[in-house]
């Protein structure tokens, strides 16, 4: 499905700030596949994500999705396939146009054989309503209000809700709970467990907490100076613990993971 083949990225090459952020790295993805991601900073986990969406082209490999190369493939053109969300409820939306007019633009954007004219059938709006009537968030009944007056737990519900309303190949989530209260970053993981789910959409999600991360979908990645050092699904991982992980982690690099954010949470 994914098939990334021995990518690297260097920024600033040649010169006194150049620096290495991935290293013939290599990953395959199957179908329905949902991916958690464990690193530091700098461990090269957001850097992966913008070369997999186009951020950026890599220096080395190739990247597939769907048996399709998209490794000079613009970000625009990615984007019909690749759905991201990340940390920052206010990136993903447009503050000042409404809770319908953010979703008509995700949308047409995804849907092959539309132009940024097509309008809007009033079938297509009732879709919007019920699919904004799963978040039980009260969204279906303001989908006329800003999106700029909802809380940031409703943007990143409204951005997932964009990301996935025509289902993508892969979708990409970039601790996208991370910046929320603990209350409400358990229901937009929830949501995003339903919807994964229920579409059977691929996925790849960064998260800080190594908890979460042995829970949460079927298979868990370290990462560490721009590779992945573990790779780990099924029954092995159902028997690891966060205690396991570290260890592993260690064995992996020689080193211990030194990342507070990460060892702290819950």
């Amino acid at each position: 499905m994914l098939n990334i083949q021995k990518i690297s990225k260097t920024f600033n090459p040649g010169t006194i700030n150049a620096k290495t952020a991935i290293s013939n790295l290599s990953l395959h993805l199957n179908d329905g596949d949902f991916v958690t991601i464990i690193g530091s900073n700098g461990a090269g986990k957001s850097t992966m994500f913008n070369a997999i969406a186009g951020v950026f082209y890599v220096d080395e490999g190739s990247i597939s999705l769907g048996g399709k190369d998209i490794t000079f493939l613009p970000e625009y053109r990615r984007s019909r396939m690749i759905g991201r969300l990340f940390q920052d409820p206010l990136k993903g939306t447009a503050p000042n146009m409404t809770i319908e007019e953010n979703l008509a633009l995700a949308y047409l954007r995804t849907t092959e054989g539309t132009s940024p004219f097509t309008r809007i059938s009033k079938k297509d709006k009732a879709i919007f309503r019920e699919q904004l009537s799963l978040l039980n968030m009260g969204l279906e009944d303001r989908m006329r209000q800003p999106v700029g007056l909802l809380s940031g737990g409703q943007r990143q519900a409204l951005t997932l809700l964009m990301a996935t309303i025509v289902p993508p190949k892969l979708l990409l989530l970039d601790e996208h709970t991370a910046a929320l209260d603990p209350g409400t970053a358990e229901k937009v993981l929830e949501l995003t467990r339903e919807i994964t789910s229920r579409e059977r959409i691929t996925c790849l999600m960064i998260t800080h907490n190594m908890k979460q991360a042995l829970e949460l979908g079927n298979r868990t990645l370290l990462m560490a100076d721009g590779n992945i050092v573990l790779d780990v699904g099924g029954e092995e991982r159902s028997r690891l613990s966060v205690e396991d992980l570290l260890a592993r982690f260690k064995a992996g690099t020689g080193h211990d993971l030194d990342n507070d954010r990460i060892l702290l949470s819950d």
